[in-house]
């Protein structure tokens, strides 16, 4: 076993990006893992949290983007590379030889287990086929149809939601509700509600627009699933999302939701995802966890399993090294809260609040 491990993070702009990092460093092993980050940006917190950092150009100049990545985990030795962001992906997938040439592997699944994940629409779709509960969904592409198959839903006493078939976070998903007091969410509210009217999205849309998903509300708790996946193996740690701000976990507790569990082994299955991903679900009026969608990659909030006792990064690293690792004893009581801290940075020291 190589002791030392130099290891790639793509995205160290992101949210999770201290987490992922905490998984590395604090792993089973007692492992020495020399870290680099890389970003769209220059100034990021994760590049005063890496050992290393370098930019590079974004993942929508796929040459741009690849020749850059390639030519740091050339220059700086990279063992492996894992990716965090959900717009890299496809491209990245399909560059594995490239990467291994130079000695680095990804820890990324195959291309068409990918598109599948990253396609809600298809996800859902896949979901009704090997029985995992998804709510009521259409594909709709100009107003007509999204007004009609609002109506279907049960839309105006109803809330509904749109959402674009891929997209990554949480652009361009909107609940719209027609019982939302404007004056209250205008005085009340901060600029980032993700509630709107019919009639306000019609003027935002118009009457025809790229594809977009519309389905039924679901009003009950949320849940992100943190799944390992490596030869024949499956490891799966639901956690509840006690309190989301702009789309991120800030107070989250692991829950042993059998129901949820299952669901997870069989779409994870019928996907052939691989490595460290993740679902999400939320309970519907009946109680019946339904999906909402796939995160075929490291999750931002992830290291909410590593304290409980299932490190899934780590224990994904290694297996794409070929080496095994051992059996999770799972703490089910574990609890997350998140906090806002900082990076100060002083005559070129950190600081880290």
């Amino acid at each position: 076993m190589k002791n030392r491990l130099r290891i790639l993070i793509t995205g160290c702009g992101a949210p999770g990006i201290a987490g992922t990092i905490y998984s590395l460093r604090n792993n089973h092993d007692e492992r020495d893992i020399f870290i680099i980050g890389t970003d769209t940006k220059d100034e990021v917190v994760g590049k005063y949290l890496c050992d290393r950092f370098y930019a590079i150009p974004a993942a929508n100049q796929k040459a741009e983007y690849t020749n850059g990545l390639f030519s740091v985990c050339k220059n700086e030795k990279i063992d492996i590379v894992i990716p965090q962001n959900t717009s890299e992906l496809i491209t990245l997938s399909g560059q594995k030889e490239l990467f291994a040439s130079i000695g680095t592997s990804l820890l990324i699944s195959a291309t068409s287990a990918l598109e599948k994940a990253n396609d809600k629409f298809r996800l859902m779709q896949i979901c009704r086929e090997c029985g995992v509960p998804a709510g009521d969904f259409y594909l709709v592409d100009s107003f007509e149809n999204l007004l009609k198959c609002a109506c279907e839903l049960g839309w105006p006493d109803k809330k509904v939601v749109i959402k674009p078939p891929v997209s990554n976070g949480l652009r361009g998903v909107r609940i719209i509700d027609e019982s939302m007091d404007m004056k209250k969410l205008f005085y009340e509210e901060k600029p980032t509600s993700m509630f709107i009217k019919m009639e306000n999205l019609k003027i935002i849309l118009g009457t025809d627009f790229p594809s977009l998903i519309i389905t039924e509300y679901l009003p009950g708790d949320e849940f992100s699933v943190d799944i390992l996946k490596t030869n024949g193996r499956i490891a799966v740690v639901p956690r509840k999302r006690d309190i989301i701000r702009s789309g991120i976990t800030f107070a989250g507790s692991i829950e042993k939701n059998n129901e949820i569990i299952n669901y997870s082994k069989i779409l994870a299955r019928k996907l052939d995802l691989n490595y460290c991903f993740g679902f999400q679900f939320k309970i519907d009026p009946e109680g019946v966890p339904k999906i909402l969608e796939a995160n075929p990659r490291v999750q931002g909030t992830m290291v909410m399993s590593t304290i409980s006792g299932a490190n899934l990064i780590y224990s994904a690293v290694k297996n794409l090294r070929g080496e095994d690792y051992p059996e999770f004893n799972i703490d089910w009581n574990s609890k997350f809260y998140r906090y806002w801290g900082g990076i100060g940075i002083v005559r070129n020291n950190t600081v880290q609040i």
